[in-house]
């Protein structure tokens, strides 16, 4: 059983000139794991996290989630999934304990359970020491904490996370990152994360879908977005034009990536040699070697260059 499906799943905003269209009979089956949901911003994420909570109807076209359908069990839905939303909307003169409990309650556990299932999930985001601090005295960073908290806390067999990582700086990100991670394998929690930064969906997750202006483009394991492309990417500390030059004399097709990197097409093992080779020739002080992946960003840059999203021609 798919953990989230969805057939032809549309929603039409109302508005001048037809409304917006913000999802475009999108069908997917999205299997238990953490699952990355990238797309650019207005790309139809929210609405789409939305309506598998049940708060929104779609236009047409049906979703469930835990084969519980949308549009007439919502309620059922949301006892069973957590949901950290994109915007900051926690009091500021409640206390992470009082708030994580309160709503602990809300989604049905007695008053002592509660409290003790709020202590254990304030450990696991690291806001334990600072539990008894009000939320308005919080960072970004601890604020989205609670967020997390708050979505763990009647422990969902699925969690729906709206761009976890909004407002943090680098260090902040990685941590939260990292969190989400650990969720998701320590816990045995299913993940589905919205976000339109790709290198962070590469980072965390195992399966990626990628919807741009509400269309599905793919959905696929990451290991098939990532693999390796037949490249090399070759780093110097200076002279790419003359070591790509070197190679193409050589015979292989290499090109200037920036003014320290050079593209070595590979089909053997043959370019290695070469490279060795040619750097200690010139006497360039080589940095790396490695073969080139390919990247979430990469799947956007076809669709916009027009492959849909079997990679046929649009």
């Amino acid at each position: 059983m798919p953990l989230i499906a969805t057939e032809s799943l549309t929603k039409r905003y109302p508005g001048p000139a037809g409304g917006v269209l913000a999802l475009d009979a999108l069908t997917v089956e999205i299997e238990p794991g953490i699952v990355g949901l990238v797309g650019a911003n207005g790309a139809g994420k929210s609405t789409f996290l939305r309506i598998l909570l049940g708060l929104l109807a779609p236009t047409s076209g049906r979703a469930s989630v835990l084969d519980l359908d949308t549009t007439t069990q919502g309620s059922r839905i949301r006892e069973r999934v957590g949901y950290m939303p994109e915007h900051d909307v926690l009091p500021p003169d409640l206390t992470a304990t009082d708030l994580v409990a309160h709503l602990a309650e809300m989604s049905g556990l007695p008053r002592t359970a509660a409290r003790e299932r709020t202590a254990d999930v304030l450990r696991h985001v690291g806001l334990f020491e600072e539990r008894y601090r009000p939320i308005g005295g919080y960072s970004t960073g601890m604020r989205q904490r609670v967020k997390l908290a708050q979505a763990l806390v009647h422990d969902p067999r699925l969690l729906l996370l709206d761009e976890p990582t909004n407002g943090l700086d680098p260090s902040g990100r990685d941590e939260m990152l990292d969190l989400i991670r650990r969720t998701g394998t320590e816990f045995g929690i299913a993940v589905l994360v919205c976000s339109h930064l790709l290198g962070e969906i590469e980072r965390v997750c195992d399966h990626v879908v990628a919807i741009d202006g509400g269309r599905l483009l793919r959905s696929a394991p990451l290991a098939s977005f990532t693999g390796r492309t037949g490249t090399l990417i070759v780093e110097v500390d200076e002279g790419a034009d003359d070591l790509a030059a070197d190679l193409v004399a050589a015979g292989f097709q290499a090109t200037v990536d920036g003014p320290r990197r050079v593209l070595v097409v590979v089909q053997d093992e043959r370019p290695y040699d070469a490279i060795r080779d040619a750097t200690a020739t010139r006497g360039l002080a080589l940095i790396r070697i490695e073969a080139a992946r390919h990247r979430v960003e990469d799947l956007f840059r076809d669709d916009r260059d027009g492959e849909g999203a079997d990679g046929t021609a649009a």
